[in-house]
């Protein structure tokens, strides 16, 4: 290499040269890039690109700057003269791209052909068309440029970018990768010492306050202070970063504590610590999936918050606390598919907050508790197919929501609940037929957990929220016809899970949530005519669900997610002329949503997934067979209770009168479909077998556009 050769003589420390199949990746290493800090201690080192630097922003990636000529833009042409380096992501599309091998050839003849890197996305190096990945001019003769691969049993994308990195910076790999482990490891042993530190202390206090009477007063004080910072501050802390692990340890040894006590010391303030015990206890169960010791942990916290509510009914933190283990209780019963008792919970917790007259005089602290009930009981409402009720609850919600929203300081709690009020509506639009008000409702929530996550970069709580919200508003995008949208979306969903899951891997929710954005994305590229990432995502995502569903069989969810993984792999099998094996999948989805079915006949989502299934596996029926589950789907269909106009349930019911050659009754229900926007390409696609009909919607476009350009924090200041 060129002993002169300085970073810093440079504007941009690289260039992302991509093709636009590729941009999610472009996006994700323009990211990764510009927001890596370099390691303290590497920082000022020389190299042969110069003084190692704090950050290597700035990044160029510009893909709009083209010109519609065959020429490179001035603008892309003059970056690529200022870039220090070059970087392309290589894959089969960006092989075949025109402006990517522009690109290559313009860097190569500036003479920086050795300061070219690439970073493998999919495909195979030197494999030839169609699975060639390296652009041509990669390929002509000279030395292989340093290469990163995140495929699938590959580097994977920490050590990918790392990789590329050190490649930037001319230093070695292994010491970068040294410098990022013992910088990770600081801050994790930074929370697990305090975690460790405090817990001693308060053991040791626990032993003293039983030697000596007089003693233990004074010590018994020290450690319901040291306790309450455990349940309090650090527990919040450990909370924003999910460790679960140890959150747990922290108040399995607050219970330790409290257990130790006689049981003539249980003072009030005593008391009202094990009540915050048990329902963190709770919540961190709940987390994990365990259910049963979750319920089991809000069970026996709420007879003692009981017993200090009816004590003292004018004291509004204990009316409070009490209201909040009910809803945590109705919450384990809501997981466990009991719709009664959950409503039952959720209505007593809802008493408790109402006995304290007109929302406590406007107090802003029991108007958020009063919201999130209007959350859960809406829910029950709606699982019910009680859809009206279930919108009273979610329009009140985000009444209370944006009244909070205007206190002068808002709290990051209550401006999370408002983006859950608008996402809430936006299911109940969906439910109701009107496509364009449900994405502009969970585009507006994706704009609230957004802001709340740049924030707040490193709060995994707010970053899992932000993902819940994104995998959401991608997948109604695609109903929408935005495969491009929602592809980016689900995309940036499915990393988020990832990298959480990578952070904790014990949190249940983290890997429920891969499997389930997984799924959807897979879906997305199976429609696109990507047959093989299709199948390796819903590999993965059948994989990951199958385990959390063994390990707790009574979570309905996990069952119900897994169905779903199943049936679309077996239309990836299918597709692939794997019979048997899409059979097997087809059947044990279609077997465990009618269980759950029965149990619960008016929950929609249920019903939309047992009816998927069911016109799936007729796919691999004989011809009575298949006309058996496909009349029984319909039958299902037909009979739903509110939401009649559902888009979704619109489309199964085309689907089915299709394939049962009932084109007649099929075809105004297209024309509803129309009407609203609908086109998810699998529709489209059938609609076209049958020569019916389905032009574009350029005013439900338009209208689109418009809600997606002007998606704007109006609720938040």
């Amino acid at each position: 290499m060129d002993q002169a050769f300085h970073a810093q003589a440079y504007r941009y420390r690289a260039f992302i040269s991509y093709s636009h199949h590729d941009k999610a990746w472009a996006e994700w290493l323009h990211r990764g890039l510009e927001t890596y800090r370099v390691p303290t201690r590497l920082v000022g080192k020389e190299t042969r690109a110069g003084t190692v630097t704090r950050r290597l922003a700035p990044i160029f990636r510009d893909r709009d700057e083209l010109a519609s000529s065959p020429d490179l833009g001035d603008k892309v042409a003059q970056a690529l003269r200022q870039s220090a380096n070059l970087i392309v992501i290589c894959s089969p599309a960006a092989a075949a791209s025109h402006w990517v091998e522009q690109e290559l050839e313009t860097f190569q003849r500036l003479g920086r052909g050795d300061r070219i890197f690439c970073l493998i996305v999919a495909g195979e190096p030197n494999a030839g068309a169609p699975e060639e990945c390296l652009p041509p001019a990669l390929r002509q003769g000279g030395a292989e440029p340093l290469a990163a691969d995140v495929r699938p049993g590959k580097d994977g994308k920490p050590s990918a970018r790392l990789k590329l990195i050190a490649g930037l910076l001319d230093l070695e790999l292994d010491q970068l990768r040294r410098r990022e482990l013992q910088r990770r490891n600081r801050r994790l042993t930074a929370i697990a010492a305090l975690a460790t530190a405090v817990m001693l202390v308060t053991s040791l206090l626990a032993i003293e306050a039983v030697l000596a009477r007089h003693a233990a007063e004074r010590r018994q004080k020290q450690a319901e202070d040291l306790v309450g910072f455990m349940l309090g501050d650090l527990n919040d802390k450990l909370a924003q970063v999910q460790r679960l692990d140890i959150m747990e340890a922290v108040d399995d040894k607050a219970m330790a504590y409290f257990h130790s006590l006689p049981a003539t010391d249980v003072t009030d303030e005593a008391l009202e610590q094990r009540v915050k015990a048990l329902e963190k206890i709770g919540s961190v169960r709940m987390d994990q999936g365990q259910l049963a010791p979750a319920a089991s942990a809000f069970g026996a916290a709420a007879p003692l918050a009981r017993r200090l509510a009816e004590a003292a009914p004018s004291d509004r933190e204990r009316q409070i606390a009490y209201a909040r283990v009910q809803a945590f209780i109705g919450m384990a019963d809501w997981y466990r598919g009991d719709l009664d008792e959950a409503a039952r919970a959720f209505g007593g917790a809802q008493s408790t907050l109402e006995r304290m007259g007109a929302e406590a005089g406007g107090d802003p602290q029991v108007l958020f508790e009063l919201s999130t009930l209007d959350n859960d009981i809406g829910h029950v409402f709606e699982a019910r197919g009680r859809l009206d009720e279930a919108g009273a609850h979610y329009r009140r919600m985000l009444e209370r929501c944006r009244r909070l929203a205007l206190q002068p300081s808002p709290r990051r709690e209550w401006l999370e609940h408002l983006g859950e009020a608008h996402n809430n509506l936006g299911k109940l639009a969906l439910v109701q037929g009107q496509l364009l008000q449900a994405i502009t409702e969970y585009a507006a929530d994706d704009a609230i957990e957004t802001r709340l996550a740049n924030a707040r970069p490193n709060d995994n709580d707010q970053r899992e929220n932000m993902a819940r919200v994104r995998g959401i508003l991608g997948r109604t995008l695609l109903l929408a016809g935005e495969d491009g949208r929602a592809a980016d979306a689900l995309s940036q969903a499915l990393s988020t899970a990832e990298n959480l899951h990578r952070f904790d891997p014990a949190q249940a929710n983290f890997q429920d949530k891969v499997g389930l954005y997984a799924t959807q994305l897979g879906r997305l590229r199976r429609m696109q005519g990507d047959s093989r990432t299709a199948a390796s995502l819903l590999a993965r995502a059948v994989a990951t669900l199958q385990t959390l569903a063994r390990h707790d069989p009574d979570n309905t969810d996990w069952q119900q997610d897994l169905a779903q993984a199943q049936t679309e792999r077996a239309a990836v099998l299918l597709a692939g002329g794997a019979r048997g094996a899409a059979l097997i999948d087809a059947r044990a989805a279609s077997r465990v949503l009618a269980a759950q079915l029965a149990r619960q006949p008016e929950e929609r989502t249920l019903l939309l997934a047992s009816a998927r299934a069911d016109l799936q596996l007729a796919e691999l029926q004989d011809a009575a067979g298949a006309r058996r589950l496909r009349e029984k789907a319909l039958q299902r269909l037909a009979g739903v209770r509110g939401g009649a106009a559902d888009v979704r349930l619109l489309a199964l019911r085309v689907d089915a009168l299709l394939a049962l050659d009932r084109t007649a009754e099929a075809q105004p229900l297209a024309r509803q479909l129309w009407a609203s926007g609908y086109r998810d390409a699998a529709l489209m696609q059938e609609l076209r077998q049958a020569r019916i009909p389905f032009p574009p919607n350029p005013a439900f476009a338009q209208r689109l556009r418009d809600a997606l350009d002007g998606a704007a924090l109006a609720d938040v200041r």
